[in-house]
Formats: C-alpha cells, sequence, structure tokens
C-alpha cells in the first residue's frame, strides 16, 4: 500500500492483501448495518452489497472532489468468484429435478422464457434510449434473472468487448432488482391467494419431501479437517477446469465471444453431482460445500460492488431507471397473468408466483424470503415451492440462461 501523486491528485495503492483486508472489514461492516438497520434485513439485501457499495460511494466523493483517488488490485475476485459458482454447481441434482414432477418443469420454462423477454426488452430499449444494447443485456438477464454473481461475471466480459461501464450498470441493476423482487413477491402472492379465493391447502408429493429429507440429511454437522480439505480440493480442481474450457473456448478464435470462467467450473460441478448421486465415489457433505459458498460469494460480491465506478452512471441514469421500471413491470404482469395460470391456480401456484416474482428481479433467496413470507401468513409450508423454486432458480436456469446472455452480448458487442 502507498499513497502518490498521479497527475496532480494524491492516488491511494492498495496491493492484494491490502484489499482482501479492506473487503473483508467492508462485509464485516455490511452486516453490522443490516443488523442495526431493520428494514434492510427484512428486504435482504445481502451484507456484502451495503459494505461494498458503502465505500463506492466514499470512492466517488473523494473522486469529485479530487481529494483522493483509490486504486485496488482485485486479483482476489475472480478466484472467489469460481468458489461460489462451483459450490452452486453442486446442488444441480437431477434426482432433486425428477421429484417436482411436472410443475417444476413448467416453472422452469417459464424461468427461460423471461430470460429472453428480458433481454429483448433490454436491447431495444437501450437502444430507443441512445445507448449500447449490450448494456440493455446488463439491465436484463444478466443481472436480473442473474444476480450480483453474473452481473460481476458476465460485467467484465462485456467491458473487454469494448462496452464501457458494463460491470457498474449490471451491478446497480441488480441492486434494484433485490429490493424490488423483495418488495413485491409476498403482495403478489398473497393479493392472488385472496383475488382467486384459493383454498388454502398444498398438494406436495411423498416422492418430493423423500428427496428432500436425503439432502438434509447429508448436511452433517461434525466434519473434520481432512473432509473439509478434500471437498476444497474438488472445488479446485473444478475451477481450474473451468479455467481450461473457457482457455479452449478462447483458442477457437471465434469473434467477439468470451466464455466467463465460472460456466466451465459449474457444468463440470453439476455433472460430477449426477455422475455422484449413481456411484457414491465421494461422500460429500453439503454443509461444507455451503460454507465454502458462502465465503466465496461474501468476499466476490463485496469485491465488486466495493470497487464500482459510480461515476459512469451519471449520462446513464436516467435510461437506466427507465429500462429497470419497464423490466419491473413486466415480471410483474408476466408472474399474475402468465406464470400462476401455467402453474395450476391452486395455493401452491400461488406461493411459487410469489417466489417466481422476487427471483425474476432478484436471486434465489429473494425468492425464498417471499414464499415465506406468504406461508408464514397462511400458516401453511409448501413443499413443492420450496423444492422447486430455489432448485431452478439457482442452478438449472443457467442452463438455458447463460447461452442466452452470451449470444445477445455477442450479437451486439
Amino acid at each position: 500500500m502507498k499513497i502518490e501523486m498521479v497527475e496532480g491528485i494524491r492516488t491511494l495503492q492498495l496491493d492484494m492483501i491490502a484489499t482482501l483486508a479492506l473487503a473483508a472489514v467492508l462485509l464485516m461492516l455490511g452486516y453490522f448495518i443490516r443488523d442495526k438497520v431493520k428494514l434492510l434485513d427484512r428486504l435482504c439485501i445481502p451484507a456484502p452489497v451495503i459494505g461494498g457499495l458503502l465505500f463506492s460511494l466514499i470512492v466517488w466523493v473523494f473522486r469529485l472532489t479530487d481529494l483522493l483517488v483509490i486504486n485496488m488490485d482485485i486479483t482476489l475476485q475472480l478466484p472467489f468468484m469460481l468458489t461460489f459458482f462451483t459450490c452452486v454447481g453442486f446442488g444441480g441434482s437431477f434426482k432433486l429435478l425428477k421429484s417436482g414432477g411436472r410443475l417444476l418443469i413448467v416453472f422452469l420454462v417459464s424461468c427461460w422464457i423471461l430470460a429472453i423477454i428480458q433481454n429483448v426488452v433490454g436491447v431495444s430499449l437501450a437502444s430507443a434510449l441512445g445507448l449500447n444494447p449490450v448494456l440493455g443485456v446488463m439491465a436484463g438477464t444478466v443481472s436480473l434473472v442473474g444476480g450480483h454473481g453474473n452481473a460481476a461475471a458476465f460485467g467484465p466480459v462485456a467491458e473487454s468487448l469494448g462496452v464501457e461501464g458494463a460491470t457498474t450498470v449490471a451491478v446497480a441493476s441488480a441492486t434494484f432488482g433485490l429490493i424490488a423482487g423483495s418488495l413485491i413477491g409476498g403482495p403478489i402472492g398473497n393479493w392472488l391467494i385472496k383475488k382467486n379465493k384459493l383454498e388454502i391447502k398444498t398438494d406436495d408429493t411423498v416422492e418430493g419431501k423423500q428427496e428432500i429429507k436425503k439432502e438434509r440429511v447429508i448436511e452433517k454437522d461434525d466434519f473434520t479437517v481432512k473432509s473439509f480439505l478434500s471437498h476444497l480440493t474438488l472445488i479446485f480442481v473444478f475451477m481450474f477446469g473451468g479455467i481450461v474450457i473457457s482457455d479452449l473456448v478462447a483458442m477457437l478464435g471465434i469473434k467477439n465471444f468470451a466464455l466467463p470462467n465460472y460456466v466451465g467450473a459449474m457444468f463440470l460441478a453439476i455433472i460430477f453431482r449426477n455422475i455422484n448421486d449413481k456411484t457414491n465415489m465421494f461422500e460429500m457433505n453439503f454443509k461444507e460445500v455451503n460454507i465454502i459458498m458462502e465465503v466465496g460469494l461474501s468476499f466476490f460480491l463485496t469485491m465488486a460492488t466495493m470497487t464500482l465506478k459510480i461515476w459512469e452512471l451519471a449520462d446513464l441514469a436516467a435510461p437506466l431507471l427507465i429500462l429497470l421500471f419497464v423490466q419491473l413491470i413486466i415480471v410483474i404482469l408476466f408472474s399474475i397473468f402468465v406464470v400462476f395460470r401455467m402453474l395450476g391456480k391452486s395455493y401452491d401456484s400461488a406461493v411459487m408466483t410469489g417466489g417466481y416474482a422476487g427471483w425474476g428481479l432478484g436471486i434465489s433467496a429473494t425468492a425464498v424470503v417471499c414464499m415465506s413470507a406468504i406461508c408464514e401468513k397462511y400458516d401453511l409450508k409448501s413443499t413443492k415451492a420450496f423444492l422447486i423454486v430455489p432448485l431452478c432458480g439457482a442452478v438449472f436456469v443457467d442452463i438455458v440462461a447463460v447461452p442466452i446472455i452470451i449470444f445477445f452480448i455477442t450479437k451486439f458487442a
């Protein structure tokens, strides 16, 4: 860490370790603020986003006043990102997918349809508002269906293709989506139940309950250092495999095409999970996987948000807000008039629709929070909803959503 004068402005250079230490402090600060401000907790705003966004605002003020410029070494952001997405891949069990039945397929297809709609709307509106069409993708599927994880992952990919401000737009849009999704999901599900005078009962299958029970059994509380390190080793191997796949794709020399490293890592983990489900060659402890995933996600998101170049949004503020509010309206209408009907207009369907609206703008955690609020009000949990929505939203959506995102980025870059 050192301070030097660059073009007459005092500049603070943070090395890799200093940046990591700062990220850790901001992460803890985010948790502290969220615990004190209950509204942030109720809206399920991630602690990394709170701490990182606060710091990026401070950096912006310093820059506006020419007081100080802060440069950070984010070398460790990539391994944290790869760690998170690899762990997400381990959740992609086709046994769980099968146990969801017809509703799971319907829900999954509706997710894929929304991914296409958001990109088409984003590209069209961005072009009409005089923005780079790729910024419409960043404020579409990348950030809304994808959340902060995909926003921070695909932003640099778009910027490498010459789209300035892509990461900032994507992460800012993801933050908007988190807040909006948290606010609309519960009310939508509740309104559907009341308007349609739905009978408060579930249609949970025995098979679905058994699969969830099996999944929880292997989340062991007592794990050893050796077991933890064996899981970490497996994750590192798939992280490296993802980088190799990305490099091989790059060697093909396809114009305006770049495959994020995390995509290959995630799909390798999905393949391994399903082979392992059949062979039991490796005893997986999903509590350990979840701990590693949370660490990776927390530091990845903190670094992504604390390095936001907010000043790049100055010229995009009004057009971006217009674009995001249109996306919000589309998710609300699509959830109520299409998804709810496709799912069968039952109590389970209303709960899932509320989760769908929360997920369509936020992340899987947002969907779960929205569904929990609905089920708590009516004192009846929909096991089917809590099986299908997180499974689709966190894993299987990416099977189609990622190729859709890559197609739109490379087509309009």
